[in-house]
């Protein structure tokens, strides 16, 4: 593990500053999905000798409030996600404040960090903002709060003066992520079929310049190298750790693009799966990435896929060329298509986002986006599910839609006039439509569920590849999910046309819940007599006794 303490580059300008370690810190923000954000602030603070409290932002107000008037900190760190959260955030400060507690607000995140002026005008009792990566901007910060320093010189931050948002000189990104100690991982790690769960982190930074994406714009607004890549050997070293002292036997890589594109990324992940080797770990987990299509190579990923990769995340985005363009992908229907197939023959479960719209919607390329949709998962291979594009702070475009007038709405809730007017009209009904009807949106929907079950699936083909029947399972899971992909193709196509055409929908609201909730008892079911079947081999697997009857 790395040795904050003895480090001579970026972090070294820490040593000799004065500070007052007694004082706490308290970090709040989203939590229970595992915040590496947080955790890598708060081991960097705990390094350096503080005590850090990580409070989630979702638990009730009244344990939050407790924790933060126990621990008396001098300084309280909110972490922003979401940029429509920030109002549910300055709430959540107000009372913070009428309980009394005095601390120094500061807030961190994409939001911030690209509309600093926007957030505090939002969010009156933040005090600061710390912009772009922060681990020696909010340690930095709290050494000088802690020892009554002037803290308004130190690079990195925002803050008022006169009325007026004032951001002070930019601190350059961390060179050597190595140097930043393991995050703090305090949180119970979710588990599928009892393997536990874990985040971890290859790299940071993405080079590709999207137009709907604040990620690059983060990176490239602050000096230095926009993306860094780990010492394959420090990743595999950490894995090995958390698997053998917390039993993580699945690796989600929250890297923006895992650095599997071109040559000199090809060289890095080699490494990394020879690093893998050597720790003995590949017979023991399992990890997914998140990659770009254009960055899937059949030879390179038949080797991750051998080393344990069971899942790659891809943003496909469109099925329309138009849309790809505007969305400034630099990429083409058919690499997207290429990439999907080269991941079904190597049998790499794949997951995706995509748009069903954007500002350069047209009727026509809502059906081309349905029909690329019924290319990719009209097999069944995946469930399907789509959103809209939102137009976010400190995206270029943002600004392009700011520059045609075409931008609504706030920060809570960005908006976009399509150039069809129709389109907001059709969007509405399908959300509506597939909202009443429980098909997409919520953890408790069809398609997410669905999706949960297919990952839990290529954990069990994975680790449990002996298990009885299980083809039959996989044959069965298929089905369901082709047959309510294609019902949810045919509900767009048919409000499409119903619009083009100027007439009534086809489908009820009725007839649609009905089929959502067959489709639902039917992989709840085909899942939980798969798992009984073969109870007994998987607690053997597992290690686990079987619960004896009580008499």
């Amino acid at each position: 593990m790395p040795d904050l303490l003895n480090v001579c580059s970026d972090f070294g300008t820490t040593l000799a500053r004065p500070r007052d370690a007694s004082r706490a810190v308290v970090l709040i923000g989203f939590k229970r999905q595992g915040n590496l954000g947080l955790g890598y602030l708060a081991s960097t603070l705990r390094a350096r000798g503080y005590r850090v409290d990580i409070l989630d932002f979702e638990d009730p107000y009244e344990e939050i409030e407790a924790a933060v008037l126990s621990a008396q900190p001098v300084l309280v760190g909110f972490s922003l996600i979401f940029q429509f959260y920030i109002v549910r955030f300055e709430r959540l400060m107000c009372r913070l404040r009428a309980d009394g507690v005095n601390a120094h607000f500061t807030m961190g995140g994409h939001f911030p960090s690209l509309s600093y002026e926007h957030a505090l005008e939002l969010a009156p009792q933040l005090d600061s903002v710390v912009r772009f990566e922060g681990e020696l901007t909010l340690l930095e910060l709290v050494d000088c709060l802690t020892v009554g320093r002037e803290w308004r010189s130190i690079q990195g931050i925002a803050y008022r003066q006169d009325e007026r948002a004032v951001a002070t000189q930019l601190r350059p990104l961390i060179h050597d992520l190595d140097e930043i100690p393991y995050p703090d991982r305090a949180i119970q790690p979710r588990v599928i079929l009892g393997r536990p769960v874990m985040q971890m982190l290859a790299s940071r930074g993405c080079a590709r310049t999207c137009s709907f994406c604040s990620i690059h714009m983060f990176y490239r607004s602050a000096p230095g190298k926009v993306v860094r890549t780990r010492k394959p050997a420090e990743i595999a070293r950490e894995m090995r750790m958390l698997h053998e002292e917390r039993g993580i036997s699945l690796f989600l890589f929250q890297d923006d693009d895992f650095p599997v594109f071109g040559p000199a990324w090809h060289r890095w992940t080699r490494e990394f799966l020879a690093e893998l080797y050597r720790q003995d770990l590949p017979s023991h987990i399992l990890w997914k990435i998140n990659a770009r299509a254009d960055a899937v190579d059949p030879d390179l990923f038949a080797e991750m896929r051998d080393a344990g990769m069971y899942l790659v995340y891809m943003g496909l985005e469109s099925g329309s060329e138009e849309g790809l363009v505007t969305l400034n992908k630099s990429i083409t229907v058919q690499q997207n298509i290429r990439a999907v197939d080269c991941l079904k023959e190597l049998n790499i479960l794949f997951d995706f986002g995509f748009m069903l719209l954007d500002p350069s919607s047209t009727f026509q390329s809502i059906l081309e986006n349905v029909a690329f949709l019924r290319r990719i998962v009209g097999d069944g291979y995946m469930a399907a599910e789509f959103c809209r594009m939102i137009p976010y702070d400190g995206t270029p475009i943002k600004e392009q839609l700011a520059q045609q007038g075409r931008l609504r709405g706030d920060v809570c809730n960005p908006d976009y006039d399509f150039l069809d007017p129709r389109l907001h009209d059709f969007y509405a009904a399908v959300s509506e439509l597939l909202n009443i009807t429980g098909w997409i949106h919520g953890l408790q929907a069809l398609s997410p569920q669905l999706k949960n079950l297919w990952s839990e699936f290529a954990v069990i083909e994975r680790l449990f590849p002996s298990v009885p029947d299980i083809q039959a399972y996989k044959s069965e899971l298929r089905q369901i999910t082709k047959a309510s992909n294609e019902v949810l193709f045919q509900v767009v196509e048919d409000l499409a046309y119903a619009f083009i055409e100027d007439r009534r929908p086809n489908h009820s609201q009725y007839a649609l819940r009905e089929k959502c909730s067959r489709f639902v008892d039917g992989m709840l079911i085909a899942r939980n007599e798969f798992v009984m079947r073969n109870r007994l081999y998987f607690l053997k697997e597992l290690g686990i006794e079987e619960p004896q009857a009580v008499a």
